[in-house]
């Protein structure tokens, strides 16, 4: 261990000691859920970055998700050939790749992970898994059933958790309410997760694994975050109760698999229209910016750049150097960290990789890993406004009740997704780099 370790331990303290200052009830704090959030957290690391037997299962698991990725592109080779290699491989008939492209190398595996989720739905693999997450979640920190089920659903997929608890959503309290939404906030899909793989694989081999690891430890970090930023006040209706998933099965295998890979499209064009709008938006504010900017510059001597990207990594500077980030690379990944909440994951993902091909990180190994943790959530306004709209449509009479926490499970999100990278860094050593990198 090294200094660092040591600042990423004291890291989830300043984190939750933030969370607390801006805590709608400061005095009705759930010290359960606190200590038992925080606990399982600390076991799963524990278990992956030091224990034998954990690293051997992450390193399965990390070779399973990139063969089940190589089964992925497949389909999208045969649909947009050379197009679709990754870089640095070649297809069966020798084709080589021409280098990556978002497009039509990440976005068709988004379709083929989607049809295999719906696939485990039909056979009732998922809804088994995502219950025992939930019995355990239940019982440990003693939060409502409801709130339970969806942080363990999200583990595995996206705003479709919420479908699980259609039932409840028309009685949930204010404070369920936020850690539905910070569940949603603070993990990624198994579908959108693959993109990320396929992104980063190439400068970072053993990223499947992390990302896995990621999503494990969003969920009790989620639920942690939201119970100190809003507290429960009332009681809720499945407080302590285990309840299983509510959802609609297919009437066959094929109507699952189609309907799966009808939903991968959606969720494309959703990204796609966001990646649009948004980097268009930031382009435009970046140009504004950039020319008032100048001119402050110019009358008052200054150097510096004025972009949203720059303004937001000064505000995560000082969380970047809590999360044990070594010092030369603070500056580099608290941009990356920092543009997440505007430009969503994706871009930020796009940047780490190229950070890591351009050489630009002085210690790479650990400040990628730190990075990969903070950056594996949906903790941006974009994600917000669809898992408002998203929730509100199940249940519109309580459309009020899910806007007015939307922002605080927003910044719970962001702080969960740290607090994971915090974590991380407490147990990752050089000395099991060569393993949990890849190099």
């Amino acid at each position: 261990m090294d200094i660092y370790n040591l600042v990423s331990f004291a890291g989830i303290f300043v984190l939750l000691g933030f969370a607390w200052l801006l805590s709608a009830q400061k005095r009705n704090m759930n010290w359960r859920v606190i200590f038992w959030g925080v606990g399982l957290q600390i076991l799963i690391a524990a278990f992956i970055f030091i224990v034998p037997a954990g690293t051997k299962i992450f390193v399965v698991v990390n070779d399973a998700v990139v063969k089940i990725l190589d089964s992925a592109s497949a389909g999208a080779q045969f649909v947009f050939g050379p197009l679709a290699i990754p870089p640095g491989q070649q297809s069966q008939t020798g084709e080589k790749s021409i280098g990556f492209i978002l497009a039509f190398q990440a976005f068709p595996t988004i379709i083929f992970f989607s049809a295999l989720i719906a696939i485990l739905y039909y056979f009732k693999i998922m809804p088994l898994i995502i219950s025992a997450f939930a019995y355990v979640f239940t019982k440990l920190m003693r939060i409502s059933g409801a709130e339970s089920l969806v942080a363990a659903s999200e583990i595995f997929v996206g705003i479709e958790s919420n479908l699980t608890v259609k039932p409840y959503l028309s009685k949930m309290t204010q404070s369920e309410f936020c850690t539905v939404l910070t569940a949603g906030m603070a993990t990624v899909s198994s579908n959108v997760l693959a993109l990320y793989v396929l992104r980063l694989e190439p400068q970072f081999p053993k990223i499947a694994g992390h990302l896995v690891s990621a999503s494990l430890l969003a969920a009790p970090a989620a639920v942690v975050m939201s119970k100190i930023i809003l507290p429960e006040s009332d009681k809720p209706m499945t407080l302590g109760v285990h309840i299983q998933p509510f959802y609609e099965r297919e009437r066959n295998l094929f109507e699952a698999i189609i309907n799966g890979a009808n939903a991968g499209v959606k969720m494309i064009v959703g990204i796609v229209a966001l990646l649009i709008a948004v980097l268009g938006l930031v382009a435009l504010v970046d140009l504004v910016l950039s020319g008032v900017g100048g001119r402050i510059n110019s009358a008052l001597g200054l150097q510096g750049q004025w972009s949203l990207k720059a303004i937001l990594g000064y505000i995560f500077y000082p969380f970047t150097i809590v999360l044990g980030v070594p010092l030369a690379d603070v500056g580099q990944i608290s941009n990356i960290i920092g543009e997440r909440a505007i430009v969503t994951e994706v871009t930020a993902y796009n940047d780490l990789a190229a950070a890591l091909e351009q050489k630009l990180l002085q210690h790479p190994q650990r400040s990628a890993i730190v990075a990969t943790y903070a950056l594996c959530g949906f903790a941006h306004f974009a994600s917000m406004a669809i898992f408002v709209g998203g929730i509100s449509a199940l249940a519109p009479e309580r459309t009020r009740n899910i806007a007015a926490v939307a922002l605080r499970a927003l910044l719970a999100a962001t702080l969960a997704c740290l607090m994971t990278a915090c974590v991380a860094g407490t147990f990752f050593t050089q000395g099991k780099a060569s393993i949990l990198f890849g190099d």
